[in-house]
C-alpha cells in the first residue's frame, strides 16, 4: 500500500486545526477554522473525493480520529461521507483502548508499536492507506520515510505559528511536483511525490 498525506496548510507550513476554532487549540493557537475563507467544493472537495476513492484503507492519528468519528458517522448518505464511514480506519494512539473505537471499522494501533505496524501495512498488496490531519503522526511518518504521495492544500494565509507535519531534524528528503491546481480561493492543491531514487 502507498501512504498518501493529505493536509490543509497555510504559507508558513502550519497544519493545526483548519477544520473549527475548538479543532486543537494546544499552544495557545487561535486561529481555528483558517481554512474555511479558502475552501473551493470542485478542486479541494474534488481533490479529497479523489484521493478516497483510492483509499483501501485511513490511518489517522488519536485527536484527528476522535474529531472525524464525532462528525462522519452522523453524515450517512453523503456519498463521500459513506465511504470514509466504510473504510477500514487504523488509529494510532497510547491512550485509547479497543472499546473506546466505536466509529464502524476502526483498528487501534498501539502507539509503541505504530512504526513496525505502519511498515507491514505499507508492505501489503493494495491501495492507499490516506492520512489526513494527524500532524504528530505525519511528522513520524516522514521522519521515517513511510511517506510516499504528499498532497498539500496550500491556503493563502500565514498563520506566525502552529503545529507542522515537517521533521526538524536536518535530513534532506527530496519529492518531486507531480500536479497543481488552483482554486478561485487562491488555494493550491500541489501533489508530490517521492523522487527517484530517494
Amino acid at each position: 500500500m502507498r501512504i498518501v498525506i493529505t493536509e490543509f496548510i497555510s504559507l508558513d507550513g502550519v497544519v493545526q486545526a483548519p477544520g473549527g476554532p475548538e479543532e486543537d487549540t494546544d499552544g495557545g493557537f487561535r486561529h481555528g477554522g483558517w481554512s474555511h475563507a479558502y475552501f473551493d467544493p470542485e478542486v479541494l472537495g474534488g481533490a479529497f473525493d479523489a484521493s478516497l476513492e483510492k483509499a483501501d484503507a485511513l490511518l489517522y492519528g488519536r485527536r484527528t480520529w476522535q474529531t472525524m468519528a464525532g462528525a462522519w458517522p452522523q453524515q450517512a448518505g453523503d456519498p463521500f461521507a459513506d465511504r470514509i464511514n466504510g473504510l477500514p480506519k487504523y488509529v494510532v494512539s497510547g491512550t485509547l483502548t479497543e472499546s473506546d473505537l466505536t466509529w464502524n471499522n476502526s483498528r487501534l494501533v498501539p502507539g509503541g508499536e505504530a512504526v513496525a505496524r505502519i511498515r507491514e501495512l505499507r508492505a501489503a498488496e493494495g491501495g492507499d492507506l490516506a492520512t489526513m490531519g494527524s500532524p504528530t503522526l505525519v511528522r513520524t511518518l516522514l521522519s521515517e520515510d513511510l511517506v510516499d504521495e504528499l498532497q498539500l492544500v496550500v491556503m493563502p494565509v500565514v498563520l506566525g505559528g502552529g503545529k507542522s507535519i515537517f521533521p526538524v531534524d536536518g535530513v534532506r528528503r527530496p519529492f518531486e511536483l507531480v500536479r497543481a491546481t488552483t482554486a478561485k480561493s487562491g488555494a493550491q492543491v500541489c501533489v508530490y511525490r517521492r523522487a527517484a531514487g530517494a
